[in-house]
């Protein structure tokens, strides 16, 4: 428990939590660490029950937050998240997208829409959240927006992921370009890069593995992290707490690498 939020609002995009398989996602992580903190917190999600999932979480343990439903590709969508969140709480001062999808394949055997599809989750989301939340953080006198990249936006991960690679390099610019462009309206933009995490998501892309298999798969990812082991939720959760709060009042345009030294 803390008070580092305390009288904030936080709008936490792809707060699902997808329950006991791995534990809690990146997303709802987020979102209980900032309720935590004090913060109010709207978290969305493209499916409801999944957003309902964490608001429910967060207040069983006696923090505000409310479930919305929302695609972060659609403008109109992002709109009536944003009008939720304010006829709800009055104000967003903290912006967390966590929203992204991956496509495997390079540029031969990657298809155009498979291309669009991942481009328009993982970066035009970012784009619609920033056109439709920085108008009302002008108002409010500032704000911090937190976008989750990747270590594959800088860096040759092994595999040919060229559409999620080349969506994630562009959040990083975009969140620089927005950080520099409304830094004298008090409007910080920082993103979060994760490396090797141990989330629910990488768990149900094995999901198929027998136990041996999978135990094996982790091992794999576990070595090729410095420190020996994968990263959790938490650790992207804690880093999202302090980009969040005052204590990084100063801090924008920083591509946060979270990722136990795998980069280096």
């Amino acid at each position: 428990m803390g008070n580092r939020l305390e009288g904030k609002v936080a709008l936490v995009l792809g707060a699902g939590t997808l329950g006991s398989e791995g534990g809690l996602s990146n997303g709802a992580a987020v979102a209980l660490n900032f309720a935590r903190q004090g913060a109010k917190v709207v978290a969305a999600d493209l499916r409801l029950d999944l957003a309902e999932a964490t608001s429910a979480a967060i207040r069983a343990e006696g923090f505000s937050s409310i479930a919305a439903q929302a695609d972060a590709s659609n403008s109109a969508d992002v709109k009536q998240l944003i009008d939720r969140a304010l006829a709800e709480y009055g104000r967003i001062d903290i912006h967390h997208n966590n929203v992204g999808i991956e496509q495997l394949g390079g540029p031969v055997e990657t298809e155009e829409d498979a291309w669009d599809r991942v481009h328009a989750v993982n970066v035009k989301s970012v784009f619609l959240t920033c056109k439709h939340v920085i108008p009302v953080m002008e108002k409010q006198g500032g704000g911090s927006i937190i976008n989750v990249s990747s270590t594959a936006s800088i860096r040759w991960s092994g595999t040919p992921f060229l559409a999620y690679n080349s969506s994630k390099a562009a959040v990083n610019q975009v969140t620089r370009i927005v950080a520099r462009q409304y830094a004298h309206k008090q409007i910080r933009c920082n993103a979060i890069i994760p490396g090797y995490m141990d989330t629910p998501h990488i768990r149900t892309l094995w999901r198929d593995l027998s136990p041996a298999e999978f135990e094996a798969k982790m091992a794999e990812r576990n070595a090729k992290c410095p420190m020996g082991r994968q990263g959790t939720s938490q650790d992207v959760a804690n880093a999202a707490v302090f980009l969040a709060s005052d204590e990084s009042s100063y801090i924008t345009g920083n591509l946060l690498v979270v990722d136990g030294g795998w980069t280096i």
